[in-house]
């Protein structure tokens, strides 16, 4: 096996593995490769640890090694000494004494949790890698490396027997496979039209975007003042006041009445504003052809102003401000955490909507403004109709002239006369008609209704002759009437004139030739600003989003990619613990204020840490010191367990015996190895993965903020790899969306997944943008915090504290409590997790001395624990041989 080496992070611990179990098939070479590989793994501080693993019986032989490691500058190092259990001697090198480094001997990790599995081919034993993989993991962090370096070196020759307590919070395989496919399908989304950008897109792009005119343009006169384009708007404005000031002439009375009135030639004026539209259409559809193509070249200005168009240097024009808005817009959509197929949809759409299509283009808009058939129809008079319906016109006159006829005698004349004056009057209008110009040459045609006129005027008024000779009206009443008809006829028939010449007018729609000239106006600003002066911003825009679009399209596709590739389902990287719990049930934390259960008080009465007694000369120690070497250690004699609980006074008589007797609990632990259930269980029913007895061990089914928590992870990785792809998107877009990208977005993936596998994403990473904003631990793993404040509480269940030792080794400890050193871990995500907890107060008896680790998911304590004078030896370089 290659040593382990690599850090989690490049200030953690550099893990070097120099077992003989560690690499069976290699020598000494092997091993300062090993060694000078973990010198050039990267380090960021000016000082190195290493947490170097080893066996108990070689470090004296390993001692150049151990100063290898010096080489490159200052460094600490802890060696994890791991015995056989044999062992009752330390021999140690100069090199591993304080302050830089401190030995921690390990005679039995598993800290007795069951019987030692026998040893797989290379000489390893399961449950020692077992126990060995959360201790390198929780060493390996920098702030419990220095605390416990630091408590290493204020005991007794810088070496101690650890007792542990670790509490490790964790996801179910099921949790983490299920957060992590959901976290991947939130990243990369799916395929569909973009909705549209509305208010999202920053004012830099808008602008892009739109036909708005930036308001340093407002109200800028775009045509040369006497160019060709400025004389045909002047004559298109002309020509249609001039018709609309004949329009005004003819719809009065004196238009119908006097004899020069059809000087006004309205057919002949909208002709001309007709051939003006045309022309004006002419020289703007030229301007538009002529500056069609890519972008605006110089020959093409020169073109544009001989036409008589202006165009003027704009600092919007520039494409400095577009690189900025459409990183600001992108960067604001991954912040929003839209997926990376949509985002690359968005950023198509407005690559699509940004490229301009040419000044050409428009011609067609033009077109439609400017339509040839309603040129035509300016000069193609409509008809002229007067009088309105006909049986109404006749009734009218029928009317009138009834009234003339009822003067007794003149009546027969008077009525007659009244009926041909208003058919006299039509034929005036029809004759009079604003639709044909003098010369006859453009003529509409129409009619007044004369012949109704006449005939219900003569009817009308034989009528009334008639009633008047029969009636004999007085004369004031005849002449009232006479005049009333008079009256009406002429008022009739004006007014019959100028509803006639104002329907005429309004079929002809002259007043929509303004609308025309306004719109041709606008289309040539807007061709002037989008196609012209912002052409070279435009395509930058439209390139630069196409480029992003298809990098991040790039990115969903390697994470697409990705994710059947992935470790399998509770996969750990080097020195991490296995998620599964291997038939562990899950804790059920006591409620606030209980007392500790009997199982934890009877573990802690085990460890009575202030009740040591007796010396070395009392309890047969030193008899085991000079015991012969390779000989079999004298072993304590076994008690045999209490088979029925005895009553609560005897009980406690028992206990307080049974902790004299034994205050380390070391016997009882033996009876638990050498009992006949652990002695018949097959040596193939060992289970590697069952994990030591002082670790213990929460799965959590995966919090409500954990996938969101990830996506947030992996948008903040996409945005750090894209970071550096700007520049070349400003530079050179197409060669931008080339840049190949899988790489980083793999090693992102196996990045935010590591932290996933490791500690539940708690720790944040690196590139995160707001870490002090990260979920706790119950809110990302699932778990509640109260167990492990109940754990690391200053009344006395802290004292559960597993030794790494056996009960034979018991003997070798210092009897002097004071001597212990104690270091107490927590991540910070459990802290965090505090300040959303439902009960805080569980945290209120926490000591002051915890170490608050930035990561991980080990929380708990460590004590060190020295050893008596006699056991450790401090041997000179040159006793010890080379490796």
């Amino acid at each position: 096996m290659t040593p382990q080496h690599q850090p989690q992070h490049p200030s953690h611990a550099v893990c070097l593995d120099l077992r003989a179990s560690a690499q069976p098939y290699a020598g000494k070479d092997a091993l300062h490769s090993a060694v000078a590989e973990a010198l050039d793994t990267p380090y960021h501080g000016d000082e190195r640890r290493f947490l170097v693993i080893d066996d108990a019986s070689a470090l004296v032989s390993h001692q150049l090694l151990y100063e290898q490691l010096y080489s490159y500058g200052p460094a600490t190092l802890i060696c994890l000494a791991v015995g056989d259990g044999d062992e009752r001697t330390l021999r140690r090198p100069l090199t591993l004494r304080p302050p830089a480094a401190g030995v921690l001997w390990l005679l039995d990790a598993s800290g007795g949790s069951s019987a030692s599995p026998p040893a797989v081919p290379g000489g390893r034993r399961p449950g020692v890698e077992d126990a060995l993989r959360p201790l390198t993991e929780l060493l390996a962090d920098p702030v419990v490396f220095d605390a416990v370096l630091h408590g290493v070196g204020e005991v007794v020759h810088g070496v101690a027997v650890p007792a542990v307590r670790v509490l490790e919070h964790d996801l179910t395989d099921d949790a983490r496979t299920r957060s992590w496919r959901q976290a991947l399908d939130s990243l990369i989304g799916q395929d569909g039209p973009a909705p549209p950008l509305g208010d999202s897109v920053p004012a830099e792009l808008a602008l892009l975007l739109g036909d708005g005119v930036p308001r340093s343009l407002e109200g800028r006169a775009w045509l040369l003042p006497g160019g060709r384009a400025e004389g045909l708007h002047r004559e298109c404005g002309a020509a249609l006041r001039s018709a609309a000031d004949g329009h005004e002439r003819i719809r009065r009375w004196t238009g119908l009445l006097a004899t020069r009135a059809g000087q006004a030639d309205l057919p002949g004026r909208l002709e001309r504003l007709s051939t003006a539209l045309a022309g004006y259409h002419e020289i703007i559809a030229g301007a538009l052809a002529d500056g069609g193509g890519v972008r605006l070249t110089a020959e093409q200005r020169g073109r544009l102003a001989e036409r008589g168009v202006a165009l003027p240097e704009i600092p919007e024009a520039s494409r400095g401000s577009v690189g900025p808005g459409l990183r600001g817009f992108t960067e604001d959509l991954l912040a929003r955490r839209l997926p990376l197929r949509a985002v690359a949809a968005r950023l198509a759409a407005l690559s699509g909507r940004s490229a301009p299509a040419g000044s050409a283009a428009r011609l067609a808009r033009l077109d439609e403004i400017c339509d040839r058939d309603y040129l035509l129809h300016l000069t193609r008079p409509e008809p002229f109709t007067a009088g309105g319906s006909r049986r109404v016109a006749a009734a009218v006159a029928c009317v009138l002239a009834f009234l003339a006829g009822l003067w007794p005698g003149l009546g027969w004349l008077l009525g007659p006369l009244v009926a041909v004056s208003g058919a006299g009057l039509a034929v005036l209008m029809l004759r009079r008609r604003p639709n044909r110009s003098p010369d006859g040459r453009l003529d509409g045609g129409g009619t007044a209704g004369a012949a109704p006129r006449l005939l219900g005027g003569l009817a009308g008024g034989l009528a009334g002759a008639l009633t008047g000779q029969l009636a004999g009206p007085p004369l004031w009443a005849a002449a009232a009437a006479l005049a009333l008809s008079l009256l009406l006829t002429a008022a009739l028939a004006l007014r019959s004139w100028t509803a006639a010449v104002d329907a005429w007018w309004r079929a002809m729609d002259a007043d929509y030739s303004g609308q025309i000239v306004a719109e041709a106006d606008q289309l040539l600003i807007e061709t002037a600003v989008h196609d012209w002066l912002l052409a070279d911003a435009r395509y930058h825009c439209s390139d630069g989003a196409r480029a992003m679009s298809l990098l991040l399209r790039g990115l969903a596709d390697a994470a697409e990619r990705h994710a059947p590739d992935g470790p399998p389902p509770g996969a750990r990287g080097p020195g991490s613990v296995p998620a599964a719990a291997s038939g562990a049930a899950p804790y059920d934390p006591p409620p606030a204020g209980d007392a500790p259960s009997e199982a934890a008080k009877s573990a802690s009465d085990a460890w009575g840490w202030d009740t040591w007694g007796g010396g070395p000369a009392d309890d047969g120690w030193l008899d085991a010191l000079t015991a012969p070497p390779g000989g079999p250690p004298r072993e304590p004699a076994e008690r045999p367990m209490s088979p029925e609980p005895a009553p609560h006074a005897e009980q406690a008589g028992q206990a307080e015996q049974a902790r004299q007797a034994d205050p380390f609990g070391f016997e009882s632990l033996q009876e638990r190895r050498t009992s006949p259930a652990r002695q018949q269980r097959p040596d193939d029913c060992w289970e590697p993965a069952a994990h030591p007895a002082w670790l213990e061990r929460e799965l959590g089914d995966g919090g409500p903020l954990l996938v969101d928590t990830l996506v947030a992870d992996l948008m903040d990785a996409v945005v750090r790899i894209v970071t550096p792809c700007w520049a070349a998107v400003e530079r050179d877009p197409a060669g931008a969306a080339r840049i190949r990208l899988e790489g980083p977005m793999a090693e992102a993936l196996d990045e935010v997944h590591g932290r996933l596998l490791r500690d539940g994403a708690a720790s944040p990473p690196p590139y995160a943008h707001h870490p002090e904003q990260r979920p706790g631990a119950p809110q990302l793993l699932g778990v509640p915090a109260d167990r492990l404040a109940w754990l690391l509480g200053a009344d006395g269940i802290a004292e559960q504290a597993v030794p790494l030792c056996g009960a034979e080794h018991r003997r070798m400890l210092s009897r002097d409590p004071a001597a212990v050193r104690q270091v107490r871990f927590v991540p910070e995500a459990m802290r965090r997790g505090a300040d959303h907890d439902e009960t805080p107060d569980h945290w209120r008896g926490a000591p002051e001395d915890v170490v608050w680790t930035a990561a991980g998911r080990h929380a708990g304590l460590l004590r060190l624990v020295p050893l008596r004078t006699e056991t450790v030896r401090t041997v000179r370089g040159e006793e010890g041989s080379a490796p």
